[in-house]
């Protein structure tokens, strides 16, 4: 393919040395001349291992060139992969700036050509950008219209720093965005060399997973960091306890605990999280991340309660009441503390969940039911059909499997809240909401 890659930084000297390794032909364009020169005397611009030898190797064999002039590059290539650097803002907002020019720059090119081009971004950018930002300069600065007259997509780069060609050629995913089928057949072609997983979303998708990778990366080192100031203040080897913590690949290191969906209950993990705050606490120790998960948890239990407020005081039905499905273990519940607000503002509220027998319970269980909601024994309904006709809102509030049948069964004056997507409900159309989606 003939490929120009805009921005010769770290990402773009990378990517253009790269991509030649695959028979490509490259032109690299920056506005700097001596990044310019460097490529076209065959050496990198950046420091990175084995990129001197991938861009020499690429100069000599005629498939790669660099220039200052985008209508050069624009006119001589089908395919541009825009890769500027889109540095904060002192308020942490991104910096724009070079990308609008980057793509005024390729829409006053494509003027000039009658043939299709697609245009995709590979600087890191938040979701939306592509739609709001670059779609329309290019419109404006070409007269023509995406998916018409050129293609658009988002194709984010998961390179580490002195790792970058490895990672290059042996990534753990692609991710490719389109906003049109072309334009991704082309960038599925693109990269059909590589054997890694292809995965093919949409554009707001693919901008916004190379943040998650990112976050996650930054949250992992901040966790491991307090858990190992932790270790140090009680004398305990913090590099062993990470190490055997490391060895739990079913639900540390998984994506098991990694879906979206309501907060956490039970009878361990809010515990166990306020309980090693707390000693943090006692040994004058400063951990904001771990503080902050109990706050954060609470948050998205308020997030469901007030999705249930905004839809006026309607009777609502509850499906499920312990922290999790095939369980009775109350203790904790999220959905608990969401019925007693409720109850709290003067809502009628029945509850069914098959698990749930008040005959049965006992123990913690039942002093922790009796505790939260005394007349729970007035709120709750024999059968999942008994809830579902008697509540105008209807309140998915764990997994249980028997929930997911009850699309078909919903009534026009019905609308659900689904705490835990327990099914793809779209079909209920304009009566139907998730809490993170």
């Amino acid at each position: 393919m003939k490929i120009s890659v805009f921005g010769l930084g770290y990402v773009g000297a990378v990517t253009s040395g790269c991509l030649t390794t695959f028979g490509h032909s490259v032109v690299g364009v920056d506005y700097s001349q001596a990044k310019v020169a460097l490529i076209n005397q065959g050496k990198a611009p950046v420091i990175e291992k084995n990129l001197d030898q991938a861009i020499c190797d690429g100069v000599a064999r005629g498939q790669l060139r660099a220039t200052h002039e985008a209508p050069d590059a624009i006119l001589s290539t089908d395919l541009s992969l825009i890769c500027v650097g889109t540095p904060s803002r002192k308020n942490g907002d991104l910096d724009t700036g070079s990308l609008k020019s980057v793509c005024v720059e390729i829409g006053t090119a494509l003027r000039q050509k009658s043939s299709w081009h697609s245009v995709i971004v590979r600087s890191t950018v938040l979701p939306g950008t592509i739609r709001n930002i670059v779609i329309p300069e290019l419109e404006k600065a070409s007269g023509k219209k995406a998916g018409i007259g050129f293609g658009v997509g988002s194709n984010p780069e998961f390179l580490r720093e002195g790792n970058a060609l490895d990672d290059f050629h042996n990534p753990s995913k692609t991710v490719i965005g389109a906003g049109d089928d072309r334009t991704g057949n082309e960038m599925e072609s693109l990269y059909s060399s590589i054997k890694a997983p292809l995965i093919r979303t949409s554009i707001e998708v693919a901008e916004m997973i190379k943040y998650s990778d990112n976050v996650w990366h930054a949250l992992k080192v901040a966790f491991a960091n307090e858990i190992g100031i932790i270790c140090k203040s009680l004398r305990v080897d913090s590099h062993e306890v990470m190490d055997i913590f490391c060895q739990d690949l079913k639900l540390n290191l998984s994506g098991y605990y990694l879906k979206p969906g309501f907060s956490f209950g039970g009878s361990c993990l809010p515990k166990d999280v306020r309980a090693l705050v707390h000693k943090a606490r006692s040994l004058d120790l400063d951990l904001p991340l771990l503080g902050s998960i109990i706050p954060s948890n609470e948050k998205q239990t308020t997030r469901g309660f007030e999705m249930i407020l905004q839809l006026g005081k309607r009777p609502v039905s509850i499906l499920g009441m312990s922290f999790k499905a095939g369980t009775d273990d109350l203790r904790e519940s999220p959905i608990l503390e969401i019925i007693e607000r409720l109850i709290g503002k003067g809502f009628d509220v029945r509850i069914f969940d098959r698990n749930v027998n008040l005959s049965k319970l006992v123990g913690a269980n039942r002093d922790y039911l009796l505790r939260m909601i005394p007349h729970v024994s007035s709120l709750l309904v024999e059968s999942l059909d008994d809830a579902l006709s008697y509540g105008e809102i209807i309140v998915i509030g764990n997994g249980d499997p028997e929930f997911r049948s009850i699309a078909p069964r919903i009534r026009p004056d019905q609308f659900v809240i689904d705490l835990v997507r327990i099914q793809d409900h779209s079909r209920l159309d304009g009566q139907y909401d998730g809490i993170s989606w």
